[in-house]
């Protein structure tokens, strides 16, 4: 969907990004991870055009981007970022139609897709009324993605969307993002800083440093094969284990005869460090687990968990 090609930015003299050859794929979820200012910002940008790049060629879907007007460019890209930048004297409803107006859709149409989306991004239809100041922080970024969705882009474009809001809340997105492209099964690009967020999130990581991509490919590949000393101590050695747990599923560790363990059960779909998590906050030993429909499905127990990230940390 996305290709860079011997890509080359500077600003004032000072490189941004060199020589970067990079290749996201139609459909996946990708993640740009890196120091501060390592790139990955601009890296983003170029894709829109909201940086043009110096030399080099970036490809979307087959075609040069400078071969296509930029509002046509971007107009088929949806962008999401931290400020949110929600216009303040437009309710919910105007704010998410903002693309499918300036392409003169059919009201009803509007309508229609308005409806829609903020059904998927869990917004209360009590809220298309409402002005931004009107909603909490997590609503707000909620309404962002959904405008970044409105006129269904082939590609949506993050720059650190979570990074101001409180933890619960942005584990709740994260969780949201999840969802929607697993139903959607748009093509992501993603910056972040945060680790944890980028392990839960991406298919496909890209590591980046002093403008260069240092290494790129799965979240567990980039854990268990770092190609280089700093691959290993910025995904943090002392903590391998318990990242490598948050990439496994209960499904993936759970004795697959329901016990008679008692508490409210995990989820089958949940990852290994939040049941680990859970196990510590409960005072327990054994839980049971249910599959998407509520049925009991296994039992996990507490020391499989242990053994399991043991296991990372002598082999590490």
């Amino acid at each position: 969907m996305i290709e860079f090609q011997n890509v080359n930015k500077s600003f004032a003299g000072q490189q941004a990004v060199s020589d970067l050859n990079l290749h996201f794929a139609e459909g996946a979820f990708s993640v740009l991870i890196g120091t501060s200012g390592s790139g990955k910002s601009t890296t983003l940008k170029m894709i829109n055009r909201l940086v043009e790049h110096d030399s080099g060629m970036i490809r979307f879907a087959g075609e040069e981007i400078r071969s296509l007007p930029v509002l046509e460019l971007r107009r088929r890209m949806g962008y999401a970022i931290q400020s949110i930048g929600l216009f303040p004297h437009w309710t919910v409803a105007q704010n998410i139609a903002t693309v499918p107006q300036l392409q003169k859709w059919r009201r009803q149409k509007i309508s229609e897709r308005v409806e829609e989306l903020m059904a998927l991004l869990g917004l209360d239809s009590t809220l298309r009324d409402r002005y931004p100041h009107q909603l909490s922080g997590g609503q707000q970024q909620r309404v962002g993605v959904a405008r970044a969705l409105a006129a269904n882009p082939q590609v949506l474009l993050m720059d650190e969307p979570f990074g101001a809001l409180d933890p619960v809340t942005r584990s709740a997105l994260q969780a949201e993002m999840t969802r929607i492209h697993r139903i959607l099964g748009r093509t992501i690009v993603l910056v972040t800083h945060d680790i944890d967020e980028a392990l839960r999130l991406a298919d496909r990581l890209v590591l980046m440093d002093g403008g260069r991509v240092v290494q790129q490919g799965t979240p567990l590949s980039l854990l268990t094969d770092p190609a280089s000393d700093f691959v290993r101590e910025f995904f943090g050695r002392s903590e391998l284990g318990v990242r490598l747990l948050s990439l496994r599923s209960v499904a993936d560790c759970m004795r697959p005869t329901p016990g008679l363990a008692l508490g409210e059960p995990l989820q089958a779909q949940m990852n290994l460090r939040e049941a680990l998590s859970l196990f510590v906050a409960r005072r327990c030993e054994i839980l049971p687990v249910v599959d998407e429909t509520g049925a009991p499905c296994g039992t996990l127990y507490f020391r499989d968990l242990l053994e399991r990230e043991a296991a990372h940390e002598v082999g590490a």
